[in-house]
């Protein structure tokens, strides 16, 4: 039992993650084998190179699942992105960008709104958003201060497609203070705010660190080398490789049918 178990581990790293959902079992019958099912899988992996290697792990699983039952496996990728590569020089910039504006100038408003999204939020909600970050909780609805620069990756789980331009071109991103402290992603609370004039002041102060930080990029030649020079440093050799096949399609068709 150990064997098996370390064997999975070498290709299961406890980093990664495999989700999945049954788009078609087949047919409605509960006492028939089906001709046919269908299910996708979302493959997560901290680095490119892990993903490909779990996906053909995810891929095999398949086809030996496919050989004992005497039946035929098809597999297509439909989306991918890779994993995102901080940049050091890009980010020091834009974290000076941000320590001279400081935290948007909130208003009374700003604040009585925020405290009445917060109220809907769990003590777990607000403690996760503060160990997020690795700071000591605090008493309040919106911050008051900038957040230091994250020189690494943090891993919160989502997936964005910057990370496939991160791995082209020198890349920074910023996360622009629009929320009230606790909000969770993918929530009502998140949407709700999405109009407020507290989330206007976190946008705009975003834009503009993002614009600070651009322009630094245009006007130093000197940031420009040492961005490339961090960015083939991260790379480690490595080329880049979409996680998408070339001649992919999306199932646009598909969707609209359903």
């Amino acid at each position: 039992m150990n064997v098996g178990v370390n064997y999975m581990r070498e290709h299961m790293p406890s980093e990664c993650r495999i989700h999945y959902a049954v788009l078609d079992s087949g047919g409605i019958s509960p006492n028939v084998v089906q001709a046919y099912a269908k299910v996708r899988y979302v493959v997560r992996s901290p680095d490119l190179a892990g993903l490909f290697t779990l996906i053909e792990r995810v891929k095999k699983v398949a086809e030996g699942a496919a050989l004992m039952t005497e039946t035929q496996m098809e597999s297509t990728i439909l989306a991918g992105v890779s994993n995102l590569m901080v940049n050091t020089p890009l980010m020091n910039v834009m974290q000076d960008a941000w320590d001279s504006m400081g935290a948007p100038d909130y208003d009374d408003e700003d604040h009585a709104f925020a405290k009445a999204i917060q109220a809907t939020l769990s003590s777990a909600d607000i403690a996760a958003s503060w160990n997020q970050e690795r700071l000591e909780e605090r008493d309040m609805v919106l911050t008051d201060f900038v957040l230091p620069a994250h020189n690494e990756v943090r891993q919160m789980g989502g997936s964005t497609d910057v990370g496939d331009v991160s791995w082209v071109v020198p890349t920074v991103q910023a996360y622009g203070p629009t929320l009230a402290v606790g909000t969770q992603l993918h929530t009502w609370q998140v949407v709700a705010q999405g109009k407020s004039g507290l989330a206007h002041k976190g946008m705009v102060a975003a834009a503009k660190a993002m614009v600070a930080t651009g322009l630094a990029a245009m006007e130093s030649e000197q940031l420009r080398t040492a961005a490339w020079e961090d960015l083939k440093k991260r790379r480690k050799g490595q080329d880049y490789t979409s996680p998408i096949p070339a001649g992919a399609e999306p199932p646009v068709a598909a969707m609209a049918v359903r």
